[in-house]
């Protein structure tokens, strides 16, 4: 199929959606304004049932099991008391059949490596123009011409600037920021996430046995957007010092690496709402252009499976953008509604509001561990959506179009 399709974007929906449109036979670029695959730094991510069955269709389910963090049990500290313990597995078995839980990093590497040498992957570099007729010019390389454009490059899309208009015409703040940071292995427990958490905010640590070091994330509820440049990383870990400190001694452990950490992250948790993700030769995947929030939403799950019915669509049209992008955006519109509703209910139960509200979501977590298996099932629910819907999203089988 001779269709030129250039991705921007190789973290997670981008190396997905390259490899399909390849095995598809589109002619696919993928081009990175970082210069290699992030290693370290990233975050916890959770794969439901259809990502996970995307994952084995692309031959790379064993690799993904392989490096799940095997986090199956959450230590809750309490000042001067013993921890209490839940069992996640639990939690995750209510949420989804197929639940695995990743490093994004990992993640990102394992799809990465589907088709690196099948697909041409340009690092160090970003789109600065796209023209209507689909010249593209890069802040580094040669202009060049391509049938297709597709954002794939996160929340704060580059693609989607250029092509729709400034981000704040699509975000909506959640109402709350998180925080992650590398620390010490020995800070943490493969397998146990030690959380603490009281009315405003919620950090905790994990680690895994795959990994040299641990990751500590920080979650805090503000009514106002924050006032700050992305780029100012030293604010952003005043933020987290100003709302985390004096809260609890293993607390204040994991707050005296923020200055020497090797990786921080810091962004708002914010959902994107758009009445089309496509324009012209342009469209989104993934957080470019349905991001439901950062850490509550099951963004990851939704950015492969939009990927993989992106590509589909594509190649059930011939390449022919004008039938595909439709198809695609009506294949998706229920996922993403769900996961916008569930996600605006769980930036506020998961990071709780008031002391009552701490109290209740520890307490309400131990409470559905002990109940039986279709009981909790059906109490997997934020804002009337339950996060299971992920597991009934069909997954096509484009191949035998």
């Amino acid at each position: 199929m001779d269709v030129k399709v250039l991705v921007s974007g190789a973290s997670i929906a981008g190396p997905v959606l390259a490899y399909w449109l390849n095995r598809y036979g589109f002619d696919v670029t993928v081009v990175e304004k970082a210069p290699e695959l992030r290693k370290t730094g990233g975050h916890a991510v959770d794969l439901y049932g259809p990502a996970m069955e995307i994952s084995e269709r692309m031959g790379v389910g064993a690799a993904v099991k392989d490096l799940a963090t095997g986090t199956d049990d959450m230590a809750v500290l309490r000042n001067d008391r013993p921890a209490r313990h839940i069992d996640l597995r639990k939690i995750y078995e209510a949420g989804s059949d197929k639940h695995v839980e990743i490093m994004r990093d990992d993640l990102s590497g394992i799809y990465f490596d589907t088709a690196r040498n099948d697909v041409e992957y340009v690092f160090s570099d970003s789109i600065s123009e796209i023209a209507e007729d689909g010249e593209v010019a890069f802040d580094n390389g040669p202009t060049r011409k391509f049938d297709l454009v597709i954002g794939a490059d996160g929340l704060h899309s580059n693609v989607r600037r250029l092509a729709f208009g400034p981000e704040s015409d699509y975000s909506s703040f959640l109402g709350a920021y998180l925080a992650v940071q590398s620390v010490p292995r020995d800070f943490g427990e493969p397998g146990m996430y030690k959380v603490y958490t009281e009315a405003g905010l919620l950090t905790g640590v994990y680690g895994a046995e795959h990994l040299d070091d641990a990751r500590a994330v920080f979650l805090f509820r503000t009514e106002r957007p924050l006032d700050y440049q992305r780029k100012d990383i030293p604010l952003q870990k005043d933020f987290v010092r100003e709302r985390f400190a004096d809260r609890h001694p293993e607390v204040d452990r994991w707050l005296t690496e923020l200055d020497g950490t090797p990786a921080f992250y810091f962004d708002s948790i914010t959902q994107l709402s758009m009445e089309t993700w496509s324009k012209g030769r342009v469209s989104l995947v993934g957080d470019a252009g349905y991001c439901p929030g950062p850490a509550v939403g099951g963004s990851t799950s939704l950015a492969v499976y939009g990927a993989y019915v992106l590509a589909g669509e594509l190649a059930e049209a011939g390449g022919d953008h004008t039938k595909a992008y439709p198809a695609y955006e009506r294949a998706m519109a229920e996922a993403v509604e769900k996961s916008r509703s569930f996600a605006r209910g769980a930036a506020k139960s998961i990071i709780p509001g008031s002391r009552f509200g701490s109290w209740a979501l520890v307490n309400g977590a131990r409470l559905v561990t002990a109940m039986p298996g279709p009981i909790r099932r059906g109490l997997m629910k934020m804002n009337g959506a339950s996060i299971r819907f992920f597991d009934s999203l069909p997954v096509k089988d484009y191949e035998r179009r």
